[in-house]
């Protein structure tokens, strides 16, 4: 496994799919110039961009945090045998996250705190998983976090038309809503205290409810910022946006917040998305930042497969090392 300790806090990546999302970069991120992906093609391959494709690469993947005794899950991933019309990456799905969970050491009966950065579908797959016919709870004695504008802007009934058009198409029906009906959400806003070391922070702008995840632990620091950004272009110009951000202009100025904070911190910022090392830290320069090193995963490795059937297009790339900003913190098994 993949641990770094930081103050009382152990974080263990756990990982589900590393691989292309059918999308060029110019698609992905429409407003950096193509200059920028050729200047910084160091950045960028093979970790986010296959040089030989043109192709984005992206980790999904979720954060395990042991603080204060309990087992809190950050992001669950797409999950399996979900059906996805508008969103064919992620559709019927068979990976081995639940075995890659208990090499951590944590089964699903294990998990006391699951936290949805946001409720987009590459972030609450593993919320529920398939019981016969029926979603189910995926770790039946945790308590659920999600916040209150996104899950009322997701919910069906209130109508809103989201950028995502139908890429989200029966994420709350089975990835939401079965766990709020089994009493097992609690929705919150503006912020929410987890306990000494972690707090939720609302950060909208990828979606109205989208949040970050803040670590105060000793003299350690990190933010697991979800979406707000998912690639290395966008730590050092967080003016640049996905093509799937809802408020442009919101975006842009969270994720300038968020990475002054953690400039004038010095803390990790850990996305959602990130192979490679998987988070980084920056400074700043200037109006803009720069990235002061890679740290503290060992390399993305391809997780695989439960089976090699109708997975063809979910075989990874393996990656390459970055330099490690925290020697000595890296634990693997």
């Amino acid at each position: 496994m993949e641990e770094v300790r930081l103050g009382d806090v152990t974080v263990t990546r756990v990982k589900e799919y590393y691989g292309p999302v059918d999308m060029t970069p110019e698609q992905f991120l429409p407003t950096v110039a193509e200059d920028a992906w050729r200047d910084d093609a160091a950045w960028h391959a093979p970790h986010f961009l296959d040089p030989q494709t043109n192709i984005v690469n992206s980790a999904v993947q979720s954060w395990l945090l042991r603080s204060e005794g309990r087992n809190i899950l950050v992001d669950t991933g797409v999950g399996n045998h979900k059906e996805r019309p508008y969103s064919p990456v992620w559709s019927h799905l068979r990976t081995d996250f639940l075995g890659g969970l208990a090499r951590a050491g944590v089964a699903p009966e294990d998990v006391d705190l699951v936290i949805n950065t946001h409720l987009h579908v590459d972030h609450v797959g593993w919320n529920t998983r398939l019981d016969g016919r029926s979603w189910v709870p995926t770790f039946p004695n945790a308590t659920y976090l999600m916040p209150r504008d996104d899950y009322d802007f997701w919910n069906p009934e209130n109508g809103h038309q989201p950028l995502l058009g139908r890429g989200n198409q029966n994420v709350f029906e089975d990835s939401v809503a079965p766990v709020h009906r089994a009493g097992q959400v609690h929705l919150w806003e503006g912020g929410h205290r987890i306990d000494a070391n972690l707090r939720l922070d609302a950060a909208p702008g990828h979606t109205p409810g989208s949040s970050v995840l803040t670590l105060v632990s000793g003299t350690d620091r990190a933010v697991l910022v979800g979406d707000l950004l998912h690639s290395p272009v966008q730590l050092v110009d967080p003016d640049h946006n996905s093509c799937f951000c809802e408020d442009p202009v919101e975006a842009r100025a969270t994720r300038r917040r968020i990475l002054g904070w953690a400039a004038d911190h010095n803390a990790l910022v850990v996305p959602a998305h990130l192979g490679g090392h998987g988070a980084a830290e920056v400074e700043r320069s200037g109006n803009a930042f720069a990235i002061k090193g890679w740290a503290p995963f060992t390399p993305y490795a391809r997780p695989e497969p439960e089976t090699e059937e109708g997975h063809e297009r979910h075989q990874g790339y393996e990656g390459h090392a970055h330099p490690v900003a925290h020697e000595g913190q890296v634990t693997t098994a």
